[in-house]
């Protein structure tokens, strides 16, 4: 359980009694003073300690749930999670931007062979379909939470990955190290429910909101070298965007 710091509660100001409670343990945990993993007391103790109702308290606690500083976990409680995962709207992959941030990632390769393309793969990769392709699947952790399910898809002249160690190296990294150079890509941004496998995976309920990224790369000599098609925990991950005015 968490050191909760010392709440203090101002009855007479106009700010309700549950944002006052929310708004201080915020607080503690961009200081760090709860840290991911800290579980915060039972409702009904911490509520009756800071002389609240129930409602009042739980009100307090969803404001944080909601921001994703907060989660409800059945048989364990409500504890303090990271950050979200923000990335910028660049040509990079995740490891990479995991590793700029200095966050501690863990990838597990649930699967990497070769198996003929079908007609949706064939097309974004720009090959017949049939045509021999690695298939990769990981899941990606951050402080042992999974948040990406992560499946790619290159041809099998651009690369090959027999005894490519992918729980160290990221599949850009990969690339630029066979002289493989991008340049361009393709990407879509969606959302769809967690289907029961996916939900698993990635430490959710079935039925769950996932953000999608679906993403094709091309070299500097305009050959498609890769197909992505992510999954992210909505509660994990955003990706940011500069906008700037013509």
């Amino acid at each position: 359980m968490g050191s909760l710091p010392r709440i203090g509660l101002d009855r007479s100001s106009p700010v309700p009694l549950y944002f006052q409670v929310a708004e201080q343990l915020e607080r503690a945990i961009v200081d760090g003073a709860l840290v991911p993993g800290d579980r915060i007391e039972a409702e009904i103790e911490l509520a009756g300690s800071l002389g609240l109702s129930r409602p009042t308290l739980r009100q307090a606690i969803q404001v944080l749930v909601d921001k994703g500083m907060l989660v409800r976990k059945r048989g364990v409680g409500t504890q303090v999670v990271g950050a979200k995962i923000r990335r910028p709207f660049e040509l990079t992959s995740l490891h990479d931007d995991l590793a700029r941030t200095g966050q501690p990632a863990r990838t597990e390769v649930l699967s990497c062979a070769v198996v003929e393309a079908d007609d949706e793969v064939g097309h974004e990769l720009q090959v017949p379909p049939g045509s021999p392709v690695w298939s990769l699947e990981r899941l990606r952790s951050v402080r042992d939470e999974p948040f990406a399910l992560m499946r790619n898809y290159l041809p099998v002249d651009v690369v090959d990955l027999r005894g490519a160690d992918l729980t160290a190296l990221g599949l850009y990294e990969l690339l630029r190290h066979g002289g493989v150079h991008l340049r361009v890509a393709n990407q879509r941004i969606g959302a769809r429910r967690a289907e029961a496998r996916e939900a698993r995976l990635l430490a959710e309920r079935r039925g769950a909101p996932l953000v999608t990224m679906t993403r094709t790369a091309f070299d500097d000599a305009g050959r498609a070298v890769e197909h992505g098609d992510h999954l992210y925990r909505a509660d994990r991950y955003t990706v940011e965007l500069t906008l700037v005015d013509r």
